[in-house]
């Protein structure tokens, strides 16, 4: 039988801290639709960097957070579960070793193969967020139409 502890490893602290504090604050107020639905967010603070968690709410319909440490997701995981805006906490596991644990919320999200502007939507970002992002990020060979995917191709 597997048992697991909510709690850390010595030394390993998480902690809940104001939303502003978070390091990644201003990245998601200026690109969510709605930035008022981060009246109910906390900082998620691992190893003094806090990060921020955002609640469910207006077209926000889930949310994650990603840990290299399975005793971290979990004491996030524990943290967040007494919040408001955070409901159907679950945690996923890692597949491969090179890959983060997450604890998710909210909605499933959207299957992985759904195009960027259906997770943006999902998440809540604002369309003008969700433009900037698919206009910047570059191509899959599989969605590239008009240019060789082959870098030696001319």
């Amino acid at each position: 039988m597997l048992t697991t502890t909510t709690s850390p490893p010595r030394g390993l602290v998480v902690s809940l801290r104001p939303a502003e504090e978070a390091y990644d604050y201003e990245h998601f107020r200026d690109r969510l639709a709605d930035p008022s639905v981060l009246a109910g967010a906390v900082a998620v603070r691992v190893f003094r960097a806090p990060l921020l968690a955002v609640p469910i709410g207006g077209s926000r319909r889930g949310g994650y957070m990603s840990f290299d440490v399975l005793a971290l997701a979990m004491a996030a995981r524990g943290l967040l579960a007494d919040q408001a805006g955070f409901p159907n906490l679950r945690l996923r596991w890692a597949p491969h070793p090179d890959t983060c644990h997450t604890i998710e919320w909210g909605d499933p999200a959207p299957e992985w193969w759904e195009d960027d502007a259906v997770f943006g939507r999902f998440y809540g970002y604002s369309e003008s967020a969700i433009t900037s992002f698919v206009r910047e990020r570059p191509q899959t060979p599989s969605s590239a139409t008009s240019t060789p995917c082959s870098p030696t191709a001319s």
